[in-house]
């Protein structure tokens, strides 16, 4: 069997109820020899219960955790069991297609790359519609002599069919962590992820440190991917999403990222503030709009209904919700990555384990 230089790390993004296809297509369209780490935080009985049975079948390493997990948390939690060169970073709700690992392998073996990002799409149906191909994320100074942020995503909403033949493999300074290659010495050299950044642009944060180390980061259109968003919300996943996607959360995040890179707080970080909370009302409010106002897709009714009664009493909810998080699990203990030189790979596949995190 041949020595496998890749382990995939699956982590949860914003909800559970999209595991089971996810996860299938992992084994379905990975050819290239790898090791499996699975990190479940706290997901339902029913999706728990498929794990277990895909680990002791399939020999994958599971790490559990008794209460939900920021993302970076979980990559942290995740890289504790790596043994080899590279990394794949997977979120729990995306679609790989054949030879997606390969293409990032190649391209990192090739170029030399820290990072590598795939082909990145979005929405039903599968690998139809661009959500990422690369982009930006560089600080700039203005003529004020300010930090700002400069960040950009190539290609979004564009149609794969008309524009894959003009892609081209090409560093970029930007890669998601819906999927990514990573090497492991990079995460190393940066102690990890920053776990402050709780559940917002901490692929920004980490481009930016990986090129301040002297890395590279590539795009190959090779290699491609879909993310589902969560669509509609099933009663499950509802707690997860509301914390994942918390005001608290997000502006813990932007903070860091702001204080992290001396940042100016300027119309990027205002408009963020802005615009808080805007999945959790596209994703929960709406439907209940809709269903308030009886389908009448009239603009000022939706607002009053959605900002005069739903919204304020949403607000209420999340914040209960994070403080009581809050109060039980942060903030908790550093992980602390193992010494990369005691890193040898198994020469069989990964056993089935189970790690619980209290």
């Amino acid at each position: 069997m041949n020595q496998p230089q890749v382990t995939i790390v699956v982590t949860p993004r914003e909800r559970f109820s999209y595991v089971t296809e996810s996860l299938e297509s992992i084994f379905a369209y990975t050819s290239l020899p790898y090791r499996l780490v699975y990190v479940d935080g706290h997901s339902p009985p029913s999706v728990q219960q498929y794990l277990d049975a895909q680990a002791a079948e399939r020999q994958f390493e599971m790490i559990r955790s008794d209460h939900y997990l920021s993302p970076n948390r979980a990559r942290n939690l995740g890289m504790t069991h790596v043994k080899t060169p590279y990394v794949a970073f997977v979120d729990n709700d995306v679609i790989v297609s054949p030879g997606w690992l390969e293409a990032l392998v190649n391209c990192a073996e090739q170029t030399g790359a820290a990072v590598v990002g795939p082909l990145m799409c979005q929405y039903l149906p599968i690998h139809e519609n661009i959500h990422f191909a690369g982009g930006e994320s560089r600080i700039i100074r203005d003529i004020k002599g300010r930090n700002r942020l400069r960040e950009k995503m190539y290609r979004q909403g564009q149609d794969v069919s008309q524009v894959r033949s003009q892609l081209q493999r090409t560093p970029t300074e930007l890669c998601e962590f819906h999927c990514a290659l990573v090497r492991t010495t990079v995460i190393a050299q940066l102690g990890g992820f920053d776990e402050a950044l709780l559940n917002t642009k901490e692929h920004v944060d980490f481009c930016m440190a990986v090129a301040q180390l002297g890395g590279t980061v590539y795009f190959e259109p090779e290699s491609l991917a879909t993310y589902v968003p969560t669509s509609p919300l099933k009663w499950s996943d509802l707690h997860y999403y509301m914390l994942r996607w918390s005001d608290a959360w997000e502006l813990q995040s932007l903070s860091r990222l702001q204080e992290k890179w001396n940042l100016a707080e300027d119309s990027y970080f205002k408009q963020k503030y802005k615009a808080l909370g805007w999945r959790r009302r596209k994703t929960i409010l709406m439907p209940i709009v809709h269903w308030l106002t009886l389908g009448i897709r009239h603009r000022w009714l939706e607002k009053v209904v959605m900002y005069g009664l739903l919204a304020p009493i949403e607000k209420r909810l999340n914040r209960y919700l994070t403080d009581r998080y809050a109060k039980q699990y942060l903030p908790e203990p550093p992980i602390v990555l193992p010494n990369l030189s005691d890193r040898s790979p198994s020469n069989s596949a990964a056993a089935f384990t189970e790690v619980s995190i209290g």
